[in-house]
Order: structure tokens, then C-alpha cells, then sequence
């Protein structure tokens, strides 16, 4: 898979198709809103949907910790769906994760649904982690530089000839960075919605994951009619053979 670079406050960050943040000067990796267990959360409530989400949210996050080798990970709010979450841990996906974090300093940081540390991981919790210039937080905050956070599970879509391509996606103006969910059971929040446009009143770029690399567009800071070209990262700098005139509507 081929990342894509940004820069935030003076750093350099990668931003993985698999849903991750990068950043290389720290060996840190970044992952936002696993939710795990949330499909026992559900069930919890007469809900019954498959209890398989923790264990596909590990399978798609072991490899990215085999490709990068992290000296830290930050789990970056909401990695539990709530509070007993950890509490509810399959046996077998409290051992893989307590292997795949075998030799890396975790960081947990708090979110609004585990606002307390993880029971029985390794690790250190803390309310928000600050790094050199960087600020890495669960619920961004208005006019902030330098942020990376997540909460708000951002999603995107791209204009193709067959029509839009929904995805989840970073989003980005250069001042901070939005991370996508993680999780197997995560939904999205369009980046038009003026919870995840209001962040970023100047306009920016999504980041839509694909399988093996990133499609990128602009977004707009007003409401207009603005012809939009979908670029592909990792691919020898090509763009997608498409263009297409779209409306996008931001704030």
C-alpha cells in the first residue's frame, strides 16, 4: 500500500490507505475509534448483529504494525465502544492484542465512549497527548494547529463516471488532520456536514481510502460548483481516468 504525505505544523505524516496515521520522525503510529466491542455493546441491548468486530478490527490492524514496527502507538479515543468494553474481551482477542502491543509503547488516549483507562492492557491513558508540535486528541476543537483527533468518523465521496464512491477518508487543510474510524463496525459522517466542515472554514482535502492507496480531492470552503479532480496516490503520480463537475458543499 503507498501512504501519502502531509505536513502539519512542521511535520511530516503519512497517511495509510489502511486507515492510519504515520509519522515517521517518531516511529508512531496513529488509530483512531476502533470500537471494539461493539457488537457485544448491541447485544447487550437485544441487538443482536455478529460478534466478530474486535476480531476483524484486530485482523486489519496487525499487519500496519508488522509493516511500520512502531517504537508507540496512540489509540486515539473511542477504542471501546464503552466503558466495560475491555471488560468483555473475547480471550482469545485479549491475548492477540496484548501480542500485537508486545514491544510497543501504547498510548490510550480518552474518548467520549471509554472515558476510563483499559482494564488489564498494556499501556499508559491519558486525556491527550502532546508531541513536539503536534497535539493528538479524541474531539477536535475549533481553530486548533498542529491537531491530529478523531471522533467524528469523516466520509467522503469521490465523483466517478458510474457515479459516487462513498468511503471513509482522512481530511486535512495543512493545520491539522481528521482522522477516519477504524473500526469493523464504524459508520461515517460526510465532510460536508457542518460538524466536520467547520473545522476546516478555508476548505481542505479528503483523503478517501482505497485498497492499495489513496484517492484525493479538494473541499471546497463555500458552497459552489467547482469541476473536481480525483488524485491517486501511489501510482507513479497518474490520476484516476475521471472528471467530473459536482457540487460540494462545506459549512
Amino acid at each position: 500500500m503507498s501512504a501519502a504525505p502531509v505536513h502539519i505544523a512542521g511535520e511530516r505524516l503519512m497517511l495509510d490507505p489502511g486507515g492510519v496515521l504515520h509519522w515517521p520522525a517518531r516511529r508512531m503510529l496513529v488509530v483512531a475509534d476502533l470500537h471494539f466491542e461493539k457488537g457485544s455493546a448491541f447485544a447487550a441491548r437485544g441487538r443482536l448483529v455478529p460478534p466478530y468486530d474486535t476480531r476483524e478490527t484486530l485482523a486489519r490492524l496487525a499487519p500496519l504494525l508488522r509493516l511500520y514496527a512502531p517504537r508507540r502507538i496512540v489509540f486515539l479515543g473511542d477504542s471501546f465502544h464503552d466503558a466495560e468494553g475491555c471488560t468483555r474481551l473475547a480471550e482469545g482477542d485479549r491475548t492477540a492484542l496484548v501480542h500485537a502491543l508486545a514491544g510497543i509503547d501504547a498510548i490510550w488516549v480518552a474518548g467520549n465512549h471509554d472515558p476510563a483507562p483499559p482494564v488489564g492492557l498494556p499501556g499508559t491513558a491519558v486525556e491527550e497527548l502532546r508531541d513536539g508540535p503536534l497535539t493528538f486528541r479524541h474531539i477536535p476543537t475549533p481553530r486548533a494547529i498542529g491537531e491530529v483527533a478523531g471522533h467524528l468518523h469523516p466520509r467522503a465521496t469521490a465523483p466517478t463516471r458510474a457515479g459516487g464512491v462513498a468511503r471513509p477518508c482522512f481530511v486535512s487543510d495543512g493545520r491539522r488532520v481528521l482522522m477516519p474510524a477504524f473500526g469493523a463496525y464504524t459508520g461515517g459522517l460526510d465532510s460536508t456536514d457542518p460538524a466536520i466542515a467547520g473545522l476546516f472554514p478555508r476548505g481542505g482535502r479528503a483523503f478517501l481510502l482505497g485498497t492499495e492507496r489513496l484517492y484525493s480531492f479538494p473541499l471546497a470552503p463555500r458552497r459552489s460548483n467547482i469541476a473536481v479532480k480525483v488524485e491517486r496516490f501511489g501510482g507513479g503520480g497518474q490520476d484516476l481516468p475521471l472528471f467530473a463537475g459536482v457540487k460540494l458543499r462545506n459549512g
